[in-house]
């Protein structure tokens, strides 16, 4: 299998709607919001709100949002998808990686937390293969995870 070279771009007026397009498997859409939503609750949250577009060979493949709490130094995975036809070629293990550097240049510890949706097709398993472990907390009916980077 080929490997990806995965980067994490801006989102400009000329590149939105190809990132409005990408979507995940329909299986997998109760586990995360579409991009629109995202992107339009990033509108409202300017202060808080980190994006970016996921790019496999230049290629739009999906789409990352951090809520970032500087003052608190508390790092949240808000959204993270990966574009079905990108699915299981490493592209959102990559793309994690890039996000947990990310993290790890902000101030404070170095630790980011997100939330998961229970049940059959939960992004649970892809987490945890990625270092997040269960609090045993729950948000909102979803269960924390967190990552030491």
């Amino acid at each position: 299998m080929k490997t990806s070279k995965v980067s994490l771009r801006g989102i400009t007026k000329e590149t939105f709607k190809e990132i409005l397009r990408l979507k995940v498997s329909p299986s997998q859409e109760k586990f995360v919001a579409s991009n629109a939503a995202s992107l339009a609750e990033a509108h409202f949250h300017p202060d808080t709100a980190w994006y970016r577009a996921v790019y496999a060979d230049g290629v739009p493949a999906g789409f990352v949002m951090l809520e970032l709490k500087a003052d608190k130094q508390e790092y949240f995975l808000w959204r993270f998808m990966i574009d079905a036809r990108f699915q299981g070629q490493g592209v959102g293990r990559r793309a994690l990686e890039l996000v947990f550097e990310q993290v790890k240049n902000l101030p404070g510890r170095a630790v980011l937390e997100t939330t998961c949706v229970p049940g059959e097709g939960s992004p649970g398993p892809f987490y945890e293969k990625m270092g997040f472990v269960y609090t045993g907390a729950k948000e909102e009916g979803e269960l924390v995870m967190r990552r030491e980077l």
